[in-house]
């Protein structure tokens, strides 16, 4: 079960781009879904299911239950995420925000636990939205004795043309390079984009259905060879 849960570093198959915003009585109902071809052949899905609420204006937490499964295998995981916006909404150019997650696998005591970090950024020109995203993961708890522990680093980012509320386009991508401060050679790095689309439908007072969806494409050996993911949110 440890190869699945090491291929899963930083960016899972049902991982969504953060977004540095935070608003305020938010609650939310979060379900993800993704599904990876990888280069051997086998299939890797994940799905969860989280609740949300905006604590304050610049904090936003949720906890998600998620299910992973790779040949045969599966392993389920509770998640803490917590989000902090940095910045006063619309102050300056770039919006700024901090993303903390922490995961506990609670269906095999033998997989380590995960903590990923790191900083969120937001700018607007017209209609067109840009993120980008750099984050870092540890591993620590349970270990294998030929497995190396370090700092992983990724990144993640998206553009995102706003069409009308309910349908927009865009493209999203993301990647790993391994260690921190030691990046693996280029045939073992995770790179992978490709088109998304982004949406929200109002259906009552202060309600709302939040949905964005991407098929992102394999651009490096090691990277899955493709890679649907989906995240639907009901707002409340």
């Amino acid at each position: 079960m440890s190869a699945l849960y090491m291929s899963e570093a930083l960016a899972g198959s049902a991982d969504y781009v953060y977004t540095p915003m935070v608003e305020q009585g938010e609650k939310e109902i979060d379900f993800k879904f993704g599904t990876a071809k990888l280069q051997d052949g086998s299939r890797q899905n994940v799905t969860s299911l989280g609740f949300g609420y905006g604590v304050n204006d610049f904090w936003f937490t949720e906890v998600y239950l998620k299910r992973e499964s790779e040949a045969g295998e599966g392993l389920t995981i509770a998640e803490w995420e917590n989000k902090f916006q940095l910045t006063e909404t619309g102050k300056y150019p770039i919006e700024i925000g901090l993303i903390t997650e922490f995961e506990a696998p609670t269906s095999n005591n033998n997989e380590p636990y995960e903590f990923k970090f790191g900083p969120l950024f937001q700018t607007e020109f017209g209609k067109l939205q840009l993120n980008a995203n750099v984050l870092f993961e540890r591993k620590f708890g349970p270990n294998d004795a030929d497995e190396s522990r370090f700092t992983e680093m990724g990144y993640q980012w998206q553009a995102k043309y706003r069409l009308q509320p309910s349908f927009e386009l865009g493209l999203q991508g993301m990647g790993e390079m391994g260690q921190w401060n030691d990046w693996t050679s280029t045939s073992e790095q995770t790179h992978r984009f490709g088109p998304a689309v982004f949406g929200k439908v109002s259906v009552g007072n202060k309600q709302a259905i939040k949905y964005n969806a991407a098929l992102l494409f394999g651009v490096s050996d090691a990277a899955p060879n493709n890679t649907f993911r989906m995240q639907v949110e009901y707002e409340f």
